[in-house]
C-alpha cells in the first residue's frame, strides 16, 4: 500500500463507494457524485480514481456477471477495504479537530 493521503476528489470517490455498498462500479459512483456531492465529471476521471484507489490499498475489485445489456460486458464493482474505510475515518477526525478550533464553527455539528 503507498501513502495514506487522499485528494478531495479521491476522498469523495472512495465516500461514494462506502455509501453504494454492494452497487459501487464506476457509473453508480459517478451519479452517486453528481447527485451528492454536486460533482459533474467524466466517467475517465472516475475509472482514474478507482484505480488509484485501489492501487493504494483502498479499494478491492471484481468482476460481476456479463449481461445482455450491456452487450456481454462485466461490471467490476469495487468494494472499501479495511484501510479504506481507516483513511476515511482519519480524513473525518483530522477534518472535526480543525472545526472544532474555529470559533464561527466550533458549535456547528459536522
Amino acid at each position: 500500500m503507498k501513502g495514506n493521503n487522499l485528494g478531495e476528489f479521491e476522498e469523495l470517490i472512495l465516500l461514494a463507494v462506502a455509501s453504494l455498498d454492494k452497487e459501487a462500479y464506476a457509473v453508480s459512483v459517478k451519479l452517486e457524485l453528481e447527485e451528492r456531492a454536486k460533482r459533474i465529471t467524466n466517467i475517465s476521471a472516475i475509472h482514474s480514481s478507482l484505480y488509484r484507489l485501489e492501487d493504494k490499498g483502498y479499494l478491492i475489485s471484481e468482476f460481476g456477471g456479463a449481461t445482455q445489456k450491456r452487450g456481454g460486458k462485466k461490471k467490476r464493482y469495487f468494494k472499501v477495504t479495511n484501510a479504506g474505510f481507516e483513511v476515511l475515518k482519519e480524513s473525518k477526525e483530522l477534518k472535526e479537530n480543525f472545526y472544532k478550533t474555529i470559533p464561527q464553527l466550533a458549535l456547528v455539528r459536522i
